[in-house]
């Protein structure tokens, strides 16, 4: 091996070494754990191989987290996304004040989780909460919006759409600004309006960046933890319960880390499947042709 092969190993393996001790080693200890048992009072845990997956089959809120994830993920993905192409197509024009626009869309996105979910409260909050103090003087009946089974997660999903969409803006801002401004002064001299330039132009050009900002979206919407723990702790009744707070219920609450670490696995098979399926399907209409 040469002199330069060996250097540029040597200037890799400090990744390879953060990725095998932070990335691959957990994998490799999840799927340990998911066929073994916990490990009570000092002694090694037993080996159960598949046991821990015939629970998962048979755990009724495993499948209502799955449920509910699955109607979480369609509420928020498409929606985020579609609110963070607007807001950055507005963002984009010549208007006075865009900057303090721009600052007002991208702040909840910095703001922690946990504080997001704590400003919810207050709106939800039965009586006192500001949007009942919206409804009830225009003669809606009270109502316990996070208490309720038919709109705890309708809820949820509203304030996760007003944390993401500001944060997916900036990339669909980044990517409006790389267009050409002659393709727009060229299509206005051909007579196109401003709906079929966008259909036709700018929408196909922005295809890139979609499929980034919708493996993320997917991402996001499966790994949701802090704020629904502040909310509603995944009540009532199952109702907000997600596939990553029932791995957080089973692994910490009821200290099981062998039927958590079969949840994680599944979970993680789930991800890499949509990942794929979203790479290979979309291919072909992310670069303009």
């Amino acid at each position: 091996m040469s002199r330069g092969a060996i250097h540029g190993w040597l200037l890799l393996l400090p990744a390879f070494a953060l990725l095998a001790l932070f990335t691959y080693w957990p994998v490799i200890g999840t799927v340990w754990d998911s066929v073994h048992a916990t490990a009570r009072g000092g002694k090694p845990a037993p080996f159960v191989g598949l046991e821990n997956y015939q629970v998962m089959v048979a755990d009724e809120v495993f499948w209502k987290s799955l449920w509910n994830n699955l109607w979480y993920a369609l509420g928020t993905i498409p929606i985020s996304i579609a609110l963070a192409i607007v807001m950055a197509l507005w963002v984009n024009s010549a208007m006075r004040g865009r900057t303090w626009l721009r600052m007002a869309f991208f702040t909840p996105t910095i703001l922690p989780m946990i504080a997001v979910g704590n400003i919810w409260l207050f709106f939800y909050t039965p009586q006192y909460g500001l949007l009942e103090q919206v409804l009830l003087p225009l003669g809606f009946a009270s109502r316990n919006w996070l208490g309720s089974p038919d709109t705890a997660l309708a809820c949820v999903t509203v304030v996760a759409i007003w944390k993401e969409a500001g944060f997916f803006m900036i990339f669909y801002l980044a990517a409006l600004q790389s267009i050409p401004p002659s393709l727009g002064e060229a299509a206005a001299i051909e007579g196109a309006s401003r709906a079929y330039y966008f259909r036709r132009v700018v929408f196909p050009l922005l295809m890139p960046t979609t499929l980034f900002v919708l493996v993320n979206a997917v991402i996001n919407a499966v790994r949701l933890v802090d704020h629904i723990f502040v909310m509603t702790r995944g009540g009532p009744n199952n109702a907000t319960s997600l596939l990553l707070f029932h791995v957080y219920q089973v692994g910490f609450n009821f200290w099981d880390t062998g039927y958590a670490a079969a949840l994680t696995l599944v979970l993680l098979v789930v991800l890499a499947v949509v990942a794929i399926g979203q790479f290979v399907f979309l291919d072909r209409k992310v670069h303009y042709q």
